[in-house]
């Protein structure tokens, strides 16, 4: 659930940093893919953390 939460967030976030940037629409998709990729991978290690710690 946080995996999933946090790529539709990252995307949401990428998105609008491009946006703000003034970038097109290959800037925008690249962006949300990106940041959604990087906020997957970061709650994927929390998730584990937390899973190995309980």
């Amino acid at each position: 659930m946080i995996v999933i939460a946090a790529a539709i967030l990252g995307g949401i976030l990428g998105y609008r940093n491009a946006a703000k940037r003034g970038g097109n629409r290959l800037d925008k998709l690249q962006y949300t893919v990106v940041y959604g990729i990087a906020f997957t991978l970061v709650a994927l290690f929390v998730t584990v953390f937390i899973d190995r710690s309980l």
